[in-house]
């Protein structure tokens, strides 16, 4: 939490004063604080608690889980990419050495790593303690903010607000590695609380904040390729049918490839060399048919051919209009 107070200052006694009020008093309950001027951009700002879009992201322990999560380290840069970051500052990051060297290094600890100089090394490798696990989080907490505010176009004096790491996180696929306290936070819901005594008819069920976000960024279908699948090693492989039963959903909404109407239908290319018994060609090689033409299509599919085109020209249409919507990416 950063709060913006007015001192009273009593210069024969050497002493401060500062009035915090009931909302600010919690802060004083914590030990330690740090005091600094006040910067440029928040000097306008009356006395009290710093607006949240301010509050630097990285003092948020609610949001410790999601940056030291393995994934977010790795759409940042990676465990490799954090050292090299580390090694370009100076300074043993271990405050309570007597001595350092002024050689650094890099001592890996969960879930990151931190700088420490040779002395230091010597003294702390192979160690667990709690101020060492503060400094890894702080390193990676501040490495992945760092990664996200260059990927997002900002520089470093720009605050990192939430809504914008959220943002950082579905660019690079990182939804469901959203905890629910911050995905509640960023949809603006309230927390969900269950007071220790409460009756079970008072608990009202609430869709999680987390699914809202991930039904709303979810790609309709998503692309992978393996140039070495094990089915391409083999002299006869099996057929593995591709199935998207969301990319066929979108199908279903686009306008009819025979007569041009709203669809009913997913239609599967028929007659071309795919599908076989018990089988179908593969759900990306389907057009939207209504009722009408698709029944006339497995009627005579020579005739319907003739009438209103090939199949393949029809799909070639449908995927050059889901890549350009952005349905297949």
């Amino acid at each position: 939490m950063r709060v913006i107070l007015t001192p009273e200052i009593a210069p024969r006694l050497g002493l401060a004063l500062f009035r915090p009020g009931s909302d600010v008093m919690a802060l004083f309950h914590q030990g330690r604080v740090l005091i600094e001027c006040v910067p440029e951009h928040l000097k306008h700002l009356p006395s009290g608690i710093v607006p949240a879009a301010t509050q630097p992201l990285c003092d948020d322990k609610a949001l410790l889980a999601f940056f030291t999560n393995a994934r977010v380290i790795q759409a940042a840069g990676g465990l490799s990419t954090l050292k090299a970051s580390l090694l370009r500052e100076n300074g043993c990051q271990y405050p309570h050495g007597d001595y350092h060297h002024p050689e650094m290094v890099i001592m890996p600890y969960p879930p990151g790593s931190i700088r420490i100089c040779w002395h230091c090394d010597n003294k702390l490798r192979e160690q667990a303690t709690e101020l060492l696990a503060d400094l890894a989080h702080r390193n990676v907490v501040e490495f992945v903010i760092a990664s996200a505010l260059r990927n997002l176009g900002f520089d470093d004096t720009h605050q990192l607000t939430l809504p914008e790491l959220c943002w950082w996180a579905i660019r690079y696929d990182l939804v469901d590695c959203l905890p629910e306290g911050m995905a509640r936070r960023a949809l603006r819901m309230p927390q969900d609380v269950i007071p220790s005594v409460s009756r079970e008819c008072d608990i009202v069920p609430d869709v999680p904040a987390t699914s809202i976000i991930q039904e709303k960024v979810k790609p309709v279908f998503k692309l992978k390729v393996d140039p070495e699948s094990p089915g391409t090693l083999m002299k006869r492989p099996k057929r593995i049918r591709l199935e998207k039963p969301t990319y066929l959903q979108w199908v279903k909404t686009q306008p009819c490839e025979g007569c041009g109407s709203p669809a009913d239908d997913p239609h599967h290319l028929i007659g071309w060399g795919q599908g076989g018994m018990g089988t179908k060609a593969h759900d990306v090689l389907s057009i939207p048919l209504c009722r009408t033409c698709h029944t006339e299509l497995h009627n005579d599919p020579v005739k319907f051919e003739q009438k209103h085109g090939s199949q393949p020209v029809m799909i070639i249409r449908v995927i050059d209009r889901a890549c350009s919507l952005g349905v297949l990416a």
